[in-house]
């Protein structure tokens, strides 16, 4: 037997007999040749011999004979490329034109910026200017005259001052394989084909045609991880790209480092590897899709990990033996088609990006990873993280990043636990936070409201802006080209309007590659105020987030403190109240004001000395606001909120209501009933808690209606009560009467409105709806209408007319969602109908919500400023229960992007009279709720609610 050669460590056999030198890796190319030669020598006595029919050249003789194939250089260099690793050129850098260039393409300096680069774990902040050329960046801080002297069609931009960031990048989307608006014909983001899919490929499902792009772009979102969905425990490839439409028109134009071969893309791998990206999920989503319990889908995840583990073994043997010259029986080298992607990543070539929520799933994985030695990138949505970062520490390869929503949590009982401040929890315990859309399951457009609302938890400045750019790129293995400030990176970047972090951040121009992508951002000035430049100072969340890990996500939010004795507020900048169904600001304020309330109503209001039949008490709490402010209570509508405390999970939600008018209705209802949705409500859910301790502390629902025309009557409660019963937990148990116009398919709109039309004029219809039906045509209950096509809001307007002329009635009529009303709002206006805009920044979600109005940068008015610009009173709604403890932020959004046109006051309006007023609400003033915040108002990151002023409940619930 012969001697097995020696094997250094990237796997080129030594040739026996050289000195022990011939092992640096300078000779081993030397060696390499040295093999080549010799099967090229083979062949040529092969041919020489005239042996053709042999298909091997013997060398040697008698027992020590070696064989050799025909094709042994590109088995070597096969077995060779098995130890390449992924990663950039040496030289990438080095480059002076970007490989993702478009010719005509002209230079751009950016002057007089303030830069955060994402240098120095993101504390690096630089003044100066940006030279952007040949899709790269060539400056960053101080551009050399004489190099700008040399360029042809410079175009100069000054950012006087503005903030510029790298642009954002998103570390999971499914932007381009499911469909904006959507269609169910091109939703390709699962496959039903199996649990486990490892060989599918986004790449061939990537649709360029997708309203979705231009709008992300709008909010700075420059690059995304494009990932299939979670209802496979291996789904597939993901892939990385740009959302700067290609001059190809393809998908693989969009793509970042396409590490697939195609006839036109092709690259040198042992020169930079690309890295490969697959997704995987566990939990819920994979076991409800295939029926399968946790432990299915962990022996799925096993077995085909052993599967790949086999073939990437039966690999190494053969090299082994190659490399060894044993060729005699060698045969083919051994691959699997659709396996090998898992090969990849045992081989440590694939980024493994996990769906995963809960505690169980995330042990489970781990430990799947050091069964089978392949390292996780991310754990995405990870919502139990924060509990468990010892856990990902234990991850074989390195501590994956916790790619995260900032406040998403209760959709399905695996998200029970999540809490706003996982993200500072998780990096006061050194694991890497990303923070992702989802999209569209969040627009992506506004992944930087979601950085913003992580900060205003506790997640540290630096990293809430790495969260989106440094630590997602780093995660993908592009830290290379994007995600920073630096010269030689991809000139992707976004120029903002204020502070990357301020609330209502509005990129002022993105560029990608060095491109433009607003052809015209409609920007007013006002937004460049000096104060908007500077970073938010958000509260201090310390001891709720201690409480959050205390009681394992579950802390308790029923206020801590609740008295009806006298409690004096102090050192506030603002109050606002209630008179005349309007929001006005008071100027009673100053160091010597006080605000005065006993048994939850205001009994002074005024300087201290005014109230000192109250101040000089020994009984009295006092409360120091810091600069903070007073203001009703908001008011949430949209969502099922007080009807559901898990959205997914019917065993805790009061469910949906049969429509009366088409669907068919248990006999014991009677004939066409009208539901109530105070016979179910739910209190002290806890959404309904946290939408308290934020500011809304009245919610108005209606019964949930999935298919049809009516859903029934709507209640208005108080979020903060403790149940039905209490004092002030019903504020009123009849609202409106709500039905619905949707394009569902069955029935068709015009029979929709047909109905409706014969249901306001009392032809044909019997029983309870008989009844609400002639108090909306007397006007004694307003009608909401859950709309969106501006072309069924037309019909509706015209069927308003005619109900109006034929009873002599003036109907009270609301229409809700409405997310095409700008393109009828002069006729809204005439026909006095009042709008709640749900949600307040629309999104193409369907093809009847296709043509909203975007607002800056897009568009210079938004839709709540274009209708309030033609006098229609408009209010503001939410469509699922977490998003209601955003309201605050909705309403100072849209302040902002109306540039002036809203006043603070007009902003809290949105979001309390205007609801009420809208939805027929009627309460004297005085009862109605107020809020006290500290640090700042309602209207910012800076303000924190600290008390509820309950005068209808007689008490100030102190959070």
């Amino acid at each position: 037997m012969g001697t097995k050669p020696n094997i250094p460590d990237d796997g080129l056999p030594i040739v026996q007999g050289n000195p022990p030198q011939t092992r640096r890796r300078t000779r081993q190319d030397k060696v390499y040749y040295r093999v080549c030669i010799s099967v090229i020598l083979g062949i040529a006595a092969f041919n020489l011999l005239g042996a053709a029919r042999h298909a091997w050249n013997v060398q040697g003789n008698g027992s020590n004979a070696v064989q050799i194939p025909l094709n042994a250089a590109a088995i070597l260099d096969t077995c060779r490329s098995l130890n390449f690793k992924p990663g950039p050129p040496p030289d990438f850098n080095e480059r002076k034109v970007s490989d993702r260039f478009v010719q005509g393409t002209g230079p751009v300096l950016i002057k007089n910026a303030t830069i955060w680069t994402g240098r120095v774990e993101g504390l690096e902040e630089i003044t100066g200017d940006l030279l952007l050329e040949s899709g790269i960046i060539k400056a960053v801080g101080h551009a050399d005259p004489s190099a700008l002297a040399n360029l042809d069609n410079l175009v100069t931009v000054d950012a006087d001052g503005a903030w510029v960031t790298p642009g954002i990048v998103d570390l999971h989307s499914h932007i381009g394989v499911t469909s904006s608006p959507y269609f169910s014909a091109a939703n390709d983001g699962n496959s039903p084909k199996g649990p486990i899919l490892p060989w599918l490929r986004v790449l061939d499902a990537l649709n360029t045609h997708n309203d979705a792009y231009r709008l992300s772009v709008a909010g700075g979102v420059t690059t995304a991880l494009v990932l299939p969905g979670s209802a496979n425990a291996i789904a597939g490839q993901a892939i990385v790209v740009k959302y700067r439409p290609s001059t190809s028109r393809s998908p693989i134009g969009l793509i970042v480092e396409n590490p697939y071969s195609t006839n036109n893309t092709e690259y040198a791998p042992e020169k930079g590897l690309r890295w490969k990206h697959m997704k995987h999920a566990c939990g819920e989503n994979p076991n409800s899709v295939y029926h399968n319990t946790r432990m299915d889908t962990v022996w799925a995840f096993r077995q085909a990990y052993n599967k790949a583990r086999d073939v990437k073994n039966a690999q190494d043997a053969y090299c082994s033996k190659a490399r060894a010259g044993q060729w005699a029986g060698l045969g083919e080298f051994p691959t699997d088609y659709q396996w090998d992607p898992l090969v990849d990543v045992l081989r440590g070539r694939v980024k493994v990006h996990i769906h995963c929520y809960e505690t169980v799933d995330l042990d489970d994985l781990v430990r799947i990873t050091n069964e089978f030695h392949f390292p996780i990138a991310a754990f995405h949505h990870a919502l139990e993280t924060y509990l468990v970062p010892d856990t990902l520490k234990a991850a074989y390869g390195g501590t994956p990043a916790a790619a995260l929503f900032a406040t998403i949590a209760r959709t399905k009982r695996e998200t029970w636990r999540g809490s706003e401040f996982a993200p500072k929890i998780l990096a006061d315990n050194g694991i890497e936070v990303i923070i992702k859309s989802d999209h569209p399951v969040l627009n992506s457009r506004y992944l930087m409201f979601e950085a913003q609302q992580a900060h205003y938890y506790g997640l540290p400045r630096n990293l809430a802006l790495a969260s989106v750019t440094t630590v997602p790129v780093r995660t993908l293995g592009l830290e290379h080209r994007v995600g920073y400030i630096k010269v030689g990176y991809d000139a992707d970047i976004v120029l903002w309007d204020s502070h990357p972090l301020a609330l209502g951040a509005t990129p002022q121009q993105v560029w990608i590659d060095g491109i433009p992508q607003l052809e015209t951002p409609t920007l007013a000035p006002v937004k460049k105020s000096k104060v908007l430049q500077k970073p938010p100072h958000p509260p201090n969340f310390g001891k709720e987030a201690e409480a959050a890990l205390k009681y394992e996500g579950l802390p308790p939010l029923i206020p801590a403190r609740s008295t009806s004795g006298v409690v004096v507020f102090t050192n506030f900048n603002s109050v606002y109240t209630r008179e005349g169904g309007t929001v006005r600001g008071v100027s009673s304020t100053g160091n010597d004001s006080v605000f005065v309330v006993q048994q939850g109503k205001v009994v002074c209001r005024g300087l201290r000395f005014q109230c000192a039949d109250y101040t000089t008490r020994t009984d009295t709490i006092s409360i120091n606001l810091h600069a903070g402010s007073i203001s009703p209570g908001l008011v949430s509508f949209g969502s099922p909120l007080g009807l559901e405390e898990i959205a997914n999970e019917d065993s805790t939600n009061d469910g949906y209501v049969h429509d009366s008018i088409f669907g068919e209705v248990p006999t014991v209802l009677g004939i066409a009933p009208v539901v109530r949705a105070v016979d179910g409500l739910q209190f002290s859910t806890r959404n309904a808690l946290v939408v308290y301790r934020s500011g809304v502390t009245t919610a108005i629902t209606a019964p949930q209606i999935t298919s049809g025309i009516l859903a029934g009557l709507s209640v208005a409660f108080s979020t903060g009560a403790e149940h039905k019963l209490k004092e002030g937990a019903l504020v009123q148990d009849i609202v409106a009467l709500h039905v619905s116009i949707h394009h569902s398919g069955v029935p068709s709109i015009s029979t929709q409105i047909g109905a409706l039309r014969n249901l306001l004029l009392g032809n044909g219809h019997h029983g309870h709806i008989t009844v609400w039906a002639d108090k909306v045509v007397k006007g004694d209950i307003p009608l909401v209408i859950d709309v969106s096509s501006a072309d069924a809001m037309a019909s509706l307007i015209q069927l308003k007319y005619e109900v109006e002329e034929k009873t002599g009635h003036a109907l009270k009529v609301t229409f809700t969602h409405a997310s095409e009303a700008a393109i009828v709002a002069p006729e809204i206006a005439k026909a006095n109908i009042g709008v709640i805009v749900t949600p307040s920044r629309p999104f193409p979600d369907s093809w009847e919500d296709r043509r909203i109005l975007p607002g800056p940068p897009l568009t210079s008015k938004n839709i709540i400023s274009t209708l309030l610009s033609h006098n229609i009173t408009v209010g503001v709604g939410v469509v699922s229960t977490w998003q209601a403890r955003n309201t605050r932020f909705d309403i100072a959004w849209a302040a902002l992007d109306a540039r002036g046109g809203i006043s603070p006051a007009e902003a809290l309006a949105l979001a309390s009279v205007n609801i009420e007023t809208l939805l027929g609400v009627k309460r004297n003033p005085v009862l109605a709720d107020l809020v006290a915040t500290d640090g700042g108002d309602l209207l910012g990151f800076e303000g924190k609610v600290v008390a509820v002023i309950s005068p209808s409940r007689g008490v100030v619930d102190i959070l």
